[in-house]
């Protein structure tokens, strides 16, 4: 897209309104952009509008005024330079289809969705290639430890994008960048991806662990088996195992699994008295994906035949009526093993 820099306002769009992509909608706006923000919710469009606020999502926080809010996906895409994909990852196909006749052709398309298409068993970046129809090497993954709690506030915050491009990967990271949000760049998508995934599944656990009055000897050791889980799948589909050590693989881990501000931690913490997973859900205001994803990795282990051991157990406990407490023992019953898998 051409465009004259001094006389033309930046435009970016953010899809959709939740707590992540409001965050991010906020990072944008915040470097000069005009953000067009996407919701269903007319109430929210409004109130987003008119009171520079999301109140259900990010309670207490005022929005730039250059965020916009709209309903119409055709409005929000008009002149986008570059369109953040922020939906769950039960939703990014449905959203993806409806804002493929909307996009320009030299949009930059980035997601920042942590999970796989529970019924395909796929990437987030594969699902928005197949349906904006663009090669998946023009599409940038956002990730890494950040709350959107945090990031909203201008508090510190530190993530990567990745791309097989590495101009796409560039473009993302001048884009977002700034002295409170410092972004990086990566190629491995597949890497950056399954991390996000599977970090959802082990914060799953850490709250579980946590809400069964299990000590930091307990939560520490189940964030390095989990890290072990993330890089045996991860191996297996190509990713590269340096990312695994980085801000994706154990910086995000680490956030999702030891703060009250992950959903995932939470939903764990309330499984561990044995309330209903569907009880659970229904008092989370966002969508829990690590659920989602624990179904869908689940399947991606036997598929490639790799052993994950919390995520199985996990699996029990949400759709088979395990007990937290014997899916714990069973991990700790496992026969004897080497802690590092040996090679050849």
């Amino acid at each position: 897209m051409s465009r004259n820099e001094t006389s033309e306002v930046r435009r970016a769009a953010v899809l959709v309104a939740g707590s992540w992509g409001t965050a991010l909608a906020s990072v944008l706006a915040v470097n000069g952009f005009r953000v067009s923000l996407w919701t269903r919710n007319e109430q929210q469009a409004i109130e987003i509008n008119t009171k520079h606020q999301n109140s259900k999502y990010l309670p207490d926080n005022d929005l730039p005024d250059n965020i916009i809010a709209t309903t119409d996906l055709a409005e929000a895409l008009s002149g986008a330079e570059l369109a953040l994909f922020v939906a769950p990852s039960g939703a990014m196909r449905q959203v993806a289809k409806a804002a493929a006749p909307h996009l320009e052709p030299n949009t930059l398309c980035v997601h920042a969705t942590k999970g796989f298409e529970e019924h395909t068993l796929k990437r987030m970046s594969t699902v928005l290639a197949e349906e904006l129809d663009r090669p998946s090497s023009s599409i940038v993954v956002l990730s890494g430890p950040s709350h959107a709690e945090e990031v909203i506030r201008k508090q510190p915050t530190t993530v990567v994008v990745a791309s097989e491009s590495l101009a796409a990967a560039e473009q993302a990271q001048d884009a977002l960048i700034n002295g409170a949000f410092r972004v990086y760049t990566n190629n491995d998508v597949v890497g950056v991806e399954v991390a996000g995934a599977i970090k959802n599944i082990i914060a799953l656990g850490a709250g579980l662990s946590d809400g069964l009055g299990f000590g930091d000897n307990a939560k520490s050791a189940l964030l390095t088996r989990g890290l072990a889980e993330i890089g045996r799948l991860g191996a297996v589909m190509g990713a590269n195992p340096m990312t695994f050590a980085g801000l994706a693989g154990v910086g995000d881990l680490v956030a999702t699994g030891t703060s009250k501000h992950s959903r995932n931690w939470r939903a764990g913490y309330m499984l561990a008295d044995g309330t209903p997973l569907e009880i659970v859900l229904e008092k989370m205001v966002m969508v829990v994906e690590g659920v989602r994803t624990t179904r869908a990795a689940h399947q991606l282990s036997k598929q490639f035949a790799v052993e994950m051991p919390i995520t199985t157990q996990l699996y029990a406990v949400l759709f088979e009526g395990k007990s937290p407490k014997e899916a714990v023992e069973s991990l700790m019953g496992r026969l004897k093993t080497h802690e590092i898998e040996p090679i050849g």
